[in-house]
């Protein structure tokens, strides 16, 4: 028999038998102000999120339903919704069906049975992903869709408790979250051991130990098992009760009234204390990982037994019969008229339209745009007073360092939700000085040193972006993304998919990286890779190649965050930093004076940079490459007489392969100059388009070696270099 209807005949022959267990809690409602009325309402909810679970399997059985995993076991984290505020945003995990339903009864108008349907049927109708997955989630609800399986949402839920207070302290308006709200993060025992959520608590623990407000709840459903690996008994306990700067909880989510004990007191101590907790609640589970797991296969049937008489449900029903609020027979007739409910509107939601071309399924993944917000035009007065003596300088070409150090304080002063974190962006001002004076500007609650974490920079980010503020978040080297990547792969460019665009997370990501230093780390600190970013969808992959586009790049990032809600990598190469000079020394001619913004005309998202209108040979590349080919292109004609152009991409994501070909139309040949590794570099991507659409224009490619980059003198051995550059572009017009 079907594990769900094994506890489904436990519990009916309990109701019929008259042998309900006793409570393992003897806490009276009363003593802890949990009403009467609200009693029955929680075992409403948690009647609903059990028989789901049970139809879901039918559905599944059926061919009508394509989710599983079930929340029987964890039907108490209703109480934990009765304990928190509609406004408190909630970061759940899977088996949280009955929070999502009984939260619904705070706000008129809800459907949230139907909704759940829906989603099992993958309906296009369903509220929340439109048919994209079976998420937890409600726009009106504050319950942001998570699918984590490994707990990747703790990050964000740490920036978006983070965010609270920045946004309190910058007196900004109108935030999704209000200013004396709290944020909730539920996870497994299993996840709790991921690296992912050991960084989201050691960075909450660290902010607060600072005394850094961070309003936020840690709900661990601990029923002792991940799939089929089983948690140590006591493991929970022994690693988080004494955390510094975390304050341990524990309650039974066996019980009705201990689950709602713990949770108030929670919730009752973020809000008060403005620090997190770590609240840790017993739960079990019953049937199994999901509908396809046997426990048997890796439990004894002993342990399946006694882990089935440990079912809430009964306990709750015991708890009914107890105060005298219901019979035995109430509530059987309440289970059954809830499953036959169910089971009718089911028939009805398998029937509701499902996504059926790739148009609709992709609709989502580019989030949409909403009205552009007046942006604060400074005074002259204030910007000469921020910029104080730089403004002498700002006619006078500058490298790229400088200029984007100066467009990231112009962004500040025109938005006053923008926020830098990242290592070291404080009074250092970063590694390459690109932050430097912004704190001594801005000050610390908008220019952030965070701990040494990516996972958690990028979580600040992502969470603060759900509170209306606009992230500017620095990873410090290229190399060092991938400890977070999941973040950015996982978390950031979702959430507009599986959201149907109603929940997005607007941020800039600053990343110093690819190739070319001199004398300075080795591949950890010349890393170029840019594969991690080419193939997630929706991101905007930018790549500026000097200064002066760099700023212009900047601005254009930072209106795709704010009008159009885009998550943007901002890739900017570090042996350009501080490039002054092209072809000899003292020419100046990779540097730029500042460009005050609305000056010049911007850069939009895909315009290509062309220099040359030679026909001879078009050079196709990027960052480095772009200074390099430069170079090449003069060395071409001088020595040559090769009429050539090169094209900067400046935008690797998304490509825009119309401009490209246009640029590229009347030249003789096409060289594609790659900076990054031959396998899985953008030169893949340009080969393929050219094959494909100018399949008459002979085209090659120069790439950096298959190789990391070694220390020292032979640093660049492995990567394209100007006589590299032209040596093909010889080889390809000589045929």
């Amino acid at each position: 028999m079907d594990a769900a209807e094994v506890i489904h005949e436990k519990f009916v022959a309990k109701l019929r038998g008259g042998n309900l267990p006793r409570r393992i809690v003897a806490m009276q409602p009363d003593a802890v102000g949990l009403g009467r009325e609200a009693i029955v309402e929680l075992f409403y909810s948690q009647v609903t999120s059990r028989q789901m679970d049970r139809l879901s399997r039918k559905l599944q059985a059926r061919g009508e339903g394509f989710y599983t995993i079930g929340s029987s076991g964890h039907e108490n984290n209703a109480a934990v919704a009765e304990a928190f505020r509609l406004d408190d945003m909630a970061f759940l995990h899977y088996r949280s069906n009955a929070f999502q339903l009984h939260r619904a009864k705070k706000l008129p108008g809800q459907t949230p049975s139907w909704d759940m349907l829906l989603s099992f049927a993958a309906s296009a109708e369903d509220p929340i992903s439109g048919g994209r997955h079976k998420v937890i989630g409600s726009r009106p609800l504050h319950i942001p869709p998570q699918t984590s399986t490994i707990a990747s949402h703790l990050p964000k839920a740490v920036g978006a408790a983070f965010s609270i207070g920045i946004a309190k302290l910058l007196k900004l308006e109108d935030t999704p979250l209000p200013a004396d709200s709290i944020v909730l993060c539920s996870f497994g025992d299993a996840s709790a051991n991921h690296s992912t959520a050991q960084g989201a608590f050691n960075t909450a623990g660290w902010a607060a130990y600072q005394g850094t407000a961070m309003p936020l709840v840690f709900l661990c459903e601990d029923n002792g098992i991940g799939i089929s690996t089983r948690t140590p008994r006591g493991w929970i306990e022994a690693s988080f009760q004494d955390r510094p700067g975390l304050r341990y909880m524990h309650c039974s989510g066996l019980d009705l009234v201990d689950a709602w004990r713990g949770a108030s007191e929670a919730a009752h101590y973020a809000r008060t204390t403005r620090k997190p907790v770590f609240l840790h609640m017993d739960t079990v589970r019953l049937y199994g990982h999901a509908g396809s797991d046997v426990q048997t296969a890796y439990m004894t049937k002993a342990d399946v037994e006694a882990d089935e008489e440990r079912d809430p449900l009964t306990y709750s029903a015991a708890l009914l019969v107890e105060q005298g609020l219901l019979t035995e027979p109430q509530i059987l007739e309440i289970y059954e008229e809830t499953e036959a409910t169910l089971a009718r509107v089911a028939e009805d939601a398998i029937l509701r339209p499902k996504l059926t071309t790739s148009k609709a399924v992709m609709d989502s993944l580019i989030p949409p745009k909403r009205p552009a917000l007046p942006a604060n035009t400074p005074a002259p007065e204030e910007r000469e007073a921020i910029f104080a003596r730089d403004t002498a300088m700002m006619d006078k070409p500058q490298h790229m360092a400088r200029l984007l150090s100066w467009a990231l304080a112009d962004l500040m002063l025109a938005h006053k939700n923008v926020i830098v974190a990242g290592e070291d962006v404080g009074p250092k001002g970063g590694v390459y000085n690109v932050t430097a004076k912004l704190h001594e500007r801005f000050g610390p609650a908008r220019v952030i040193n965070t701990l040494l974490d990516e996972q958690s920079i990028l979580g600040l980010g992502i969470g603060a972006a759900h509170n209306g503020l606009l992230p500017i978040t620095e990873i410090q080297f290229l190399a060092y993304v991938h400890n977070a990547e999941d973040q950015i792969r996982g978390e950031a460019a979702t959430l507009s998919f599986f959201s149907n665009g109603q929940y997005t997370n607007p941020m800039i990501i600053r990343i110093a990286g690819l190739g070319y230093q001199k004398g300075f780390g080795g591949h950890f600190h010349n890393d170029n890779s840019l594969a991690v970013f080419r193939d997630i969808p929706g991101v905007v992959l930018a790549v500026p190649s000097n200064g002066g586009d760099a700023v212009e790049m900047l601005r254009e990032c930072a209106r795709l965050a704010i009008e159009e809600q885009r998550v943007i990598v901002f890739l900017e190469p570090i042996a350009l930093y501080m490039t002054r000079d092209l072809h000899e020394e003292g020419d100046a001619l990779w540097t730029a004076p500042y460009a005050a913004p609305g000056s010049i005309k911007p850069i939009r998202l895909g315009e290509l940079g062309v220099h040359g209108d030679g026909t001879d040979l078009a050079i196709v590349t990027y960052g480095n490459g772009n200074y390099l080919s430069r170079q090449a292109a003069k060395l071409l004609a001088d020595r040559h007489k090769i009429a050539s152009r090169v094209i900067d991409l400046r935008w690797l994501a998304p490509l825009n392969e119309d401009g490209l070909i246009e640029a590229t139309k009347g030249c003789k040949r096409v060289l594609i100059v790659d900076e990054c590794r031959k396998t899985g570099s953008q030169s893949e991507a340009l080969m393929a388009l050219f094959t494909e659409r100018a399949p008459d224009i002979p085209t090659a490619r120069i790439t950096a070696e298959d190789s990391f980059i070694p220390l020292g003198r032979a640093a660049t051995v492995t990567l394209p270099s100007r006589d590299s550059i032209v040596d093909a572009a010889l080889e390809l017009v000589r045929g």
